[in-house]
């Protein structure tokens, strides 16, 4: 829909950013070339992929442009700032790129546009500024290479950085699984040897039996042992070791550890004394305890079993792949699958605290994308504050919106590179350390997500906040 339009005067031109530097006669040509538009709230002022015919310039109004991205509307910046320009905007480029629109723009509120026709725009620029015409050419040309090399690698060292961290908690508990399996070998063959022992004729079949029914009685109280502190355990296991000595138990002090962790005690072993007899104590007792070792090392193995199929949970709950792009997401569950993934990275001096609103509603997101936020946030936490300090991940709401804070209290930002935090490529690592890219991108994904990230800085408490809509 296009309502009035009228011609612009050559003052009212002046007065916008891209044209101040023009004289009198070139305000005049595009005074009389352009026109001045109408938009209503809601209109599409022009859409991604249609011919490039016009050149755009706010006069008022806030506008909204959007790009299409594997067949959905993804916002990339909404703003009422005059002087804001879109559309034909590589018309200078001629044949050399496809003439078509690369994004789309609609009016938020009611907007007034100055319309230039592309052909009029191109002109202007490949003959008022011939020498500029030749920069721009070489810098779009070589950003757009760039920048595809320099994000594929931003990409490849989050994903380097995040696999080394998963690894590095995965072999833990892969490795005491290993180790627990070998041992457990061991163990059984030993069951095996002392159950012929003692099955070999010494015991009648009423006290075989009763053995058997405490050794099921003693793998029930290993599985639900308590935890000892280091003095209980030690007064425990000198008076298991007190008793299997006095029984005629060899190596009781071997075997008292074990039992103790089984949470065996000496009236225990009493009963198993009445149950079997002196004359096979020992034999019994040593199977018993190959029993409650089998039952401890079987809790380890499905112990570290739980904490790897929980780390591919999570990581499984980092990239979403078991899930469509877009659905209502559990910030909490993102931001707890983000600090697993991350674990690896934070240095021992550094103490987390988080502090989740619980209450919380789940909210309409890309999980994956937020999850890239979270991460380059937490990693930039940890980068500033070196080995020590404190970081702090904190959720909340505002009014219809949700917030997400990541706060450090590392030296903060310099008052006067604050506003350029967020440009593309621009980073205060050193050479080779950072590509400038990690708050860029987390700054479009949260715009996409018609939210806002601020950040707040001062030496010893830098926080970022993020801000998303609980609606969609």
């Amino acid at each position: 829909m296009t309502g009035e339009r009228e011609r612009l005067t050559t003052e009212e031109l002046h007065t916008l950013f891209l044209f101040e530097s023009l004289n009198g006669d070139q305000l005049e040509q595009l005074a009389e070339q352009g026109r001045r538009e109408s938009r209503p709230a809601g209109d599409l002022v022009y859409a991604q992929g249609d011919p490039a015919t016009c050149f755009y310039v706010v006069l008022s109004g806030t506008v909204a442009i959007t790009r299409r991205v594997h067949g959905e509307e993804v916002e990339t910046t909404r703003t009422e700032q005059r002087g804001v320009y879109g559309g034909a905007t590589q018309a200078y480029l001629g044949d050399q790129v496809d003439q078509v629109y690369i994004n789309s723009l609609r009016a938020i509120t009611d907007t007034e546009l100055f319309v230039l026709p592309a052909e009029t725009f191109a002109a202007s620029v490949r003959e008022w500024s011939p020498m500029a015409m030749h920069l721009l050419e070489g810098l779009f040309f070589g950003m757009r290479e760039n920048q595809t090399i320099v994000g594929e690698r931003e990409r490849l060292v989050a994903l380097g950085a995040l696999s080394a961290g998963l690894t590095h908690e995965l072999n833990n508990p892969a490795a005491a699984a290993v180790r627990a399996t070998s041992v457990l070998r061991e163990r059984v063959a030993g069951m095996r040897h002392k159950l012929a022992m003692i099955a070999d004729g010494r015991l009648d079949g009423k006290r075989l039996h009763g053995l058997v029914e405490l050794q099921e009685e003693a793998v029930k109280h290993a599985a639900g042992a308590p935890e000892l502190s280091a003095l209980e355990a030690s007064d425990a296991e000198d008076e298991v070791g007190d008793w299997l000595d006095e029984h005629g138990v060899a190596g009781g002090w071997d075997l008292a550890p074990t039992l103790v962790a089984g949470g065996l005690d000496a009236p225990w072993l009493e009963r198993v004394a009445g149950t079997i007899g002196t004359e096979n104590l020992d034999s019994a007792v040593r199977w018993l305890t190959y029993t409650i070792d089998t039952e401890l090392l079987m809790c380890e193995i499905d112990d570290a079993v739980t904490r790897i199929s929980g780390l591919v949970g999570a990581a499984k709950q980092y990239s979403r792949l078991d899930r469509s792009p877009h659905q209502t997401a559990d910030v909490h569950e993102l931001l707890i699958a983000t600090l697993v993934m991350l674990h690896g990275k934070f240095p021992a001096g550094i103490k987390l605290v988080k502090e989740f609103d619980r209450g919380l509603p789940k909210i309409p997101a890309y999980a994956a994308e937020l999850n890239q936020v979270w991460t380059n946030l937490i990693d930039n936490a940890i980068g500033a504050m070196g080995e020590t300090g404190t970081l702090t991940v904190r959720t909340g709401r505002v009014d219809d919106r949700i917030f997400v804070e990541v706060a450090d209290t590392g030296p903060g930002i310099p008052a006067e590179i604050r506003p350029r935090i967020f440009e593309p490529f621009f980073t205060t690592k050193p050479v080779g350390e950072g590509t400038g890219l990690g708050l860029d991108i987390s700054h479009r994904i949260v715009v996409r997500h018609h939210g806002e990230i601020r950040v707040e800085s001062a030496p010893g408490d830098t926080r970022f906040r993020v801000y998303l809509p609980i609606t969609g």
